[in-house]
C-alpha cells in the first residue's frame, strides 16, 4: 500500500514537471532576516501563486518563459523580478517594511486580499505582534489571548481571565501551542495575564474550525503560536517597563551569522504594592517567565532550531495559603529541504505543567505534574501549482501525576497520600491535500488516523454490574458503586485502547473576483480530559486520560461561510454559520469531589454537548481609521444522561446551558493613527450574562437552613459589558533612529462597570435574612507602559 502511494505521487510529479520548472527558496525580513510566514509569491497576469509555509519556504511550478515574479507581505514593499525560466531556480528574498504604515493590515487570514477568497481555508485567524500591542489590555500589559477574544466565536471565562472558549467549547477542548510545544495553563496571577510574551511572538494563528489534518489531540480549536528566531543581522534589544511587570527581550547574530538568537524574559513586582497595605503586607504575588530560542544553517538544505520556554507563578497570602504553578517545554527541530518541492521537519518535544499547594493551617503539601514527550515527522510535498500535500506522524507518551499530599508538620491530621499515576501513549498520522480544482473551485481534503492506549503500571478498581457511579432512587441523588476487587496492570500491558478516523473536508467556491462561499466540516477527537468545577483554567485543574471508564470526546463541525472584499478591499465582511456537537463529554454529579479522589470515575457522568450559532466579522483594512466589528450569536449546551447508568441523569436528562454559553458576543475595535507620534485605539465589549445555577428556595432540617437549586445553569449573571481605550504616543519616530521608544497610555473600563464575576446567597449574620453578594474584580483600571526598541 504505501509502495503504491508513494509510485502515485512520483507519478504525478513526473507529469506535473514536463515542460516545466520549478522557483523554490525561502523569504526573510531584511532587517532582521526572520522568516515570513503567509508572504504571497505569484507569477504576474497568471493564476500560478503561493504561500510561504511555517519557515519561510516556498515553491512554485510554471512552463518555459519569461515572468514577472512578485513577492508580498502585508505591511512591507513589494518586490517584482524579471525572470526568465528555463531552468529550475533558487532564488531567496529579502523584503523591507513599508514607511507608509497607514495600508496594513489589522486582522487577516493567512493571506490578504483576493487570495483569501480563493483559499478554502476557514475559520481561521491570522494576528499580527504589531496589532496585538495597540489593543487595549488590562493593566497595560501586552496579552495575546485577550486579542483573540475581540475575534468573533472567542469568548473570555471570567474578568481578567486568560483562559478562553472558542465556539462554545471548554477551556481544555482548546490545543494551544508554543513553537508546537503544549501549554496546558494559559495564565499567569490566576488569570490576569498570559504566558506569552509579545515581544517573543512572531505570528499567532487560531483555527476555530476547519483544523487542518495535521492537528489532533483537541476538540473545539487550535491556537498556533510561532516564536520569533532572533535578529541575524545585528544585536537588538526590545522591552517595556509597566505598572504591574517589564520586559526584556535581546536577539542577536551568532555562527558568524549562520544563526541567531532570542531570549526574552518578563518578571511582574505587584507584591511590591501589597507590602503597602496593613492587610496585605505578609502576601506576595507574582510571576516571571523566560522564552529562548536559537538556530543554525548547516547548510543551504539543513536547518537546526531549538526553543524553549519556563514560566512560573508564586502566591503567599498571610502566610497561610502558598502555591506555585507553571509550564515548561523545548523543542528540537531539524529541516529539511530533499529538492524543490519536498520539505520537512522533523521535531523532538517536551511539555510539563505541575502544581505545588501548601496550606499551613491544614499542615498539608499537594504536589500534581503532567509531563508529555512527543516526536513528530511533518512533510509538504508541492506536487504542482494546483495540487500540494502536506502528510506526516506523531507520537505523545503522557505521564499524569494527579496528585500526592504529604502533611507538613508531626501534628497535622493529613494522612500521606499518593494518587496513582497515569500513563499513556497517543499516535497521529495524517494526510491532507490541497486542490485547486477548477479556476473557480479549490478543495482542501485529508484524513487523519488517531490511537490511544491507557497503559497499565496500577491497580484499577472493578465495581458491581461494571457501574462507578449508581442512582440512589430513595434520595434521588448519584452515589459511588459497590467496589468489588481490582485489576493489576503491569507498565507492558495495557488497560484500554481506541481508534478514530478524523476526516476533514474545505470548498472555496469563487462567486466573482471579490467573493466566495466556503464550507468545511471536521471530526475531532480528544482523549485526555481537564477535570474541573471551574470554568477556567486554575492550579489546581487535573488532567486525566481516557481509559477503562472514560471514553474520548468525539466532535463533528459544520461550516458554512460568505467571505467578500469591497471598495478596492478596503473594507472585508465574513460571515460563517456553524454547528458543533461532542459525543463523551464528562460532567460531575452533584456535589463532586474533585480533591485528593484517586476513582474519579465515580464522581463523573458521561453526556454529551452542542454549540451553534453565526458570526460575522466587518473589518476596515486601510486609511487612518482601521478596526473591525465581531459579532456573535449563539448556543452552547450539554445533555448526560450517564450512558448505561439507571437514574434521571443530571438536569432530569434534559439540555441544559454550558458554562461558557453566550447568546450575544459583540466586540467593536477601533485604531486611529492621528499622525506619526499619536496613535488611539479603544474597544468596546457586550457580551450576555454566562450561565450560572442560583438557590430557588430554602428549607429547615434539625435546625438547619438548607438551600435548594433550580436546574443546572438556567440563571444568567447580568450582562458584561466595558469599554477599553489607549494612545500612544512615539516622541522621535524617524526611520533611521536606533533606540525608539513609545508611551502607553491606557484605561482599562473607562466608565467603571462593576461587572459580576460571580454572586453569591447567604444569610446576614445580624438579622438573619437571606441576601446576594455579587463580587466584581475591576473597576477602572488606568495605566501606563514605556516601550522601547533598540
Amino acid at each position: 500500500m504505501k509502495k503504491a502511494f508513494f509510485a502515485l505521487i512520483f507519478f504525478t510529479s513526473l507529469l506535473s514537471a514536463q515542460e516545466k520548472h520549478t522557483i523554490s527558496g525561502t523569504i526573510n525580513d531584511v532587517r532582521n532576516g526572520e522568516t515570513l510566514f503567509g508572504a504571497s509569491v505569484f507569477l504576474k497576469d497568471t493564476s500560478i501563486g503561493v504561500v510561504t509555509n511555517e519557515y519561510g519556504f516556498y515553491s512554485i511550478t510554471a512552463p518555459d518563459g519569461v515572468y514577472t515574479l512578485i513577492i508580498s507581505y502585508m505591511g512591507y514593499i513589494d518586490i517584482a523580478k524579471e525572470i526568465t525560466l528555463n531552468s529550475d531556480k533558487k532564488l531567496n528574498f529579502e523584503l523591507s517594511e513599508s514607511s507608509e504604515q497607514l495600508d496594513e493590515i489589522i486582522i487577516t487570514s493567512e493571506e490578504t486580499g483576493r487570495i483569501n477568497i480563493k483559499k478554502p481555508e476557514m475559520s481561521v485567524a491570522k494576528l499580527k505582534s504589531e496589532t496585538i500591542k495597540k489593543i487595549p489590555v488590562v493593566l497595560g500589559e501586552v496579552d495575546i489571548v485577550k486579542s483573540i477574544q475581540t475575534l468573533p466565536g472567542v469568548t473570555n471565562t471570567g474578568e481578567g481571565s486568560s483562559g478562553f472558549n472558542v465556539r462554545g467549547g471548554a477551556v481544555d477542548q482548546n490545543l494551544v501551542l508554543l513553537d508546537e510545544a503544549i501549554i496546558y495553563n494559559t495564565s499567569h496571577l490566576l488569570g490576569f495575564f498570559s504566558v506569552f510574551n509579545a515581544d517573543a511572538i512572531k505570528d499567532v494563528k487560531l483555527y476555530k474550525g476547519g483544523i487542518p489534518a495535521k492537528f489532533g489531540g483537541r476538540v473545539s480549536s487550535v491556537l498556533d503560536v510561532r516564536q520569533k528566531d532572533g535578529n541575524s543581522k545585528q544585536i537588538g534589544l526590545t522591552g517595556g517597563i509597566g505598572l504591574i511587570s517589564s520586559r526584556l527581550a535581546i536577539e542577536g547574530p551568532m555562527f558568524n551569522k549562520k544563526g541567531s538568537f532570542l531570549v526574552a524574559g518578563r518578571g511582574s513586582y505587584a507584591h511590591l504594592f501589597m507590602g503597602l497595605s496593613e492587610d496585605t503586607k505578609d502576601s506576595k504575588v507574582n510571576f516571571y517567565d523566560l522564552n529562548l530560542k536559537t538556530n543554525y544553517k548547516l547548510s543551504e538544505k539543513n536547518k537546526l532550531y531549538l526553543s524553549g520556554y519556563f514560566g512560573r507563578d508564586l502566591f503567599n497570602f498571610s502566610k497561610n495559603f502558598k502555591s506555585s504553578y507553571g509550564n515548561l517545554s523545548g523543542n528540537l527541530r531539524w529541516n529539511h529541504i530533499f529538492n524543490d518541492k519536498l520539505f520537512s521537519n522533523l521535531s523532538l518535544i517536551y511539555s510539563k505543567y505541575d502544581y505545588d499547594l501548601t496550606i499551613e493551617s491544614a499542615e498539608f503539601d499537594w504536589v500534581s505534574s503532567i509531563n508529555n514527550y512527543n516526536l513528530k515527522y511533518d512533510l509538504k510535498y508541492y506536487v504542482s501549482n494546483n495540487f500540494k500535500l502536506d502528510f506526516g506522524v506523531s507520537g505523545v507518551y503522557y505521564n499524569f501525576d494527579p496528585g500526592q499530599v504529604e502533611p507538613t508538620s508531626p501534628t497535622s491530621p493529613i494522612n500521606p497520600l499518593k494518587l496513582d499515576e497515569k500513563r499513556a501513549f497517543e499516535t497521529g498520522s495524517y494526510v491532507n491535500a490541497e486542490h485547486k480544482i477548477t479556476e473557480k473551485l479549490t478543495a482542501q481534503y485529508g484524513l487523519r488516523y488517531s490511537t490511544f492506549s491507557r497503559l497499565g503500571g496500577q491497580a484499577m478498581s472493578n465495581y458491581q454490574n461494571g457501574q462507578p457511579v449508581v442512582y440512589n432512587s430513595a434520595l434521588g441523588i448519584y452515589e459511588e458503586g459497590t467496589e468489588i476487587g481490582t485489576t493489576s496492570y503491569k507498565k507492558s500491558e495495557t488497560i484500554k485502547s481506541f481508534g478514530n478516523f478524523e476526516p476533514r473536508l474545505g470548498l472555496s467556491y469563487q462567486l466573482t473576483q471579490n467573493s466566495s462561499l466556503k464550507a468545511g466540516y471536521s471530526r475531532t477527537a480528544q482523549y485526555i480530559h481537564l477535570l474541573s468545577n471551574t470554568i477556567s483554567v486554575t492550579p489546581l485543574d487535573v488532567w486525566t486520560p481516557s481509559g477503562k471508564f472514560i471514553k474520548p470526546q468525539l466532535s463533528n463541525q459544520y461550516a458554512l461561510g460568505y467571505f467578500k472584499n469591497f471598495t478596492d478591499d478596503v473594507y472585508s465582511l465574513e460571515v460563517e454559520a456553524y454547528y458543533k456537537d461532542i459525543e463523551n463529554r464528562i460532567d460531575y454529579i452533584d456535589g463532586s469531589d474533585l480533591i485528593g479522589q484517586n476513582n474519579i470515575e465515580t464522581e463523573i457522568l458521561n453526556g454529551e454537548s452542542r454549540a451553534y450559532g453565526v458570526e460575522l466579522l466587518l473589518r476596515k483594512n486601510k486609511g487612518d481609521f482601521t478596526g473591525w466589528l465581531a459579532y456573535t450569536i449563539s448556543k452552547s449546551e450539554q445533555r448526560t444522561l450517564g450512558d448505561n447508568v439507571e437514574g434521571p441523569g443530571i438536569n432530569d436528562g434534559d439540555w441544559y446551558n454550558t458554562p461558557h454559553d453566550r447568546t450575544h458576543d459583540v466586540s467593536l475595535t477601533g485604531i486611529y493613527k492621528l499622525n506619526d507620534k499619536w496613535t488611539f485605539s479603544s474597544n468596546l465589549v457586550f457580551q450576555t450574562g454566562r450561565p450560572v445555577t442560583y438557590p430557588n428556595g430554602q428549607y429547615e432540617y434539625e435546625g438547619l437552613s438548607i438551600a435548594s437549586y433550580s436546574q443546572r445553569n438556567s440563571d444568567r449573571l447580568p450582562a458584561y459589558h466595558r469599554l477599553d481605550i489607549s494612545a500612544t504616543y512615539r516622541p522621535n519616530n524617524k526611520p533611521n533612529r536606533r533606540w525608539k521608544g513609545e508611551w502607553v497610555f491606557g484605561i482599562y473600563n473607562l466608565y467603571n462597570q462593576k461587572n459580576a464575576a460571580s454572586i453569591s446567597f447567604g444569610q446576614n449574620a445580624e438579622t438573619g435574612a437571606n441576601e446576594a453578594t455579587r463580587t466584581a474584580i475591576f473597576g477602572i483600571v488606568p495605566s501606563i507602559t514605556y516601550n522601547f526598541k533598540f
